[in-house]
C-alpha cells in the first residue's frame, strides 16, 4: 500500500529574472517588472510529499522529523532571507524562475531520501502562483 505523505515549510527570499547575455530591453520585455536592477522578493511556501511503502514496524512512510531537517538544512538554511542570485551558488548561471528553483530543491532534497521513496515538490511562488516537480 502506497502512501504519500507532505511537509510544508517557508523562506523569504529576492530575486531579478533576467538573462546577462540579452540587454535591458529584452530583459524587460520578457520578464517585466521580474527584471528589476534592485531585486524583489517573495514569500515562498514549499510543500514536499513523499510517497512509499508503509513500514511495517513504524507505520511510516518516512519519518515527519527527518524529512523536516532535510527541508530545513537542505532548502531554509540555504535559501531565506537570500537573494537567490548572488548568494545562491545554484543560481550562479540558472534564471532563478519558480520552474528553475523548483527542479534545484527537488535535486538538493532527493539524494537525501530512500531510493524506494517518490518526491514530488510544489513551490508557492505567489498563492496563486505555483510549480510542481517529481523528476520528469
Amino acid at each position: 500500500m502506497r502512501v504519500t505523505v507532505s511537509r510544508k515549510a517557508h523562506f523569504n527570499a529576492a530575486h531579478r529574472l533576467y538573462r546577462k547575455d540579452w540587454s535591458f530591453e529584452k530583459n524587460d520585455e520578457i520578464f517585466g517588472k521580474c527584471n528589476n536592477p534592485n531585486y524583489h522578493g517573495h514569500n515562498y511556501d514549499l510543500i514536499v510529499s513523499v510517497t512509499g511503502e508503509i513500514d511495517q514496524e513504524t507505520g511510516y512512510v518516512i519519518d515527519m522529523k527527518v524529512l523536516k531537517d532535510i527541508i530545513k538544512s537542505e532548502i531554509e538554511d540555504a535559501f531565506d532571507h537570500k537573494n537567490l542570485n548572488v548568494e545562491v551558488p545554484e543560481f550562479k548561471n540558472l534564471n532563478p524562475t519558480a520552474e528553475n528553483i523548483v527542479v534545484v530543491i527537488y535535486n538538493k532534497i532527493r539524494p537525501k531520501l530512500r531510493a524506494n521513496l517518490d518526491i514530488e515538490v510544489t513551490l508557492y511562488e505567489t498563492p496563486r502562483n505555483f510549480v510542481s516537480y517529481s523528476g520528469q
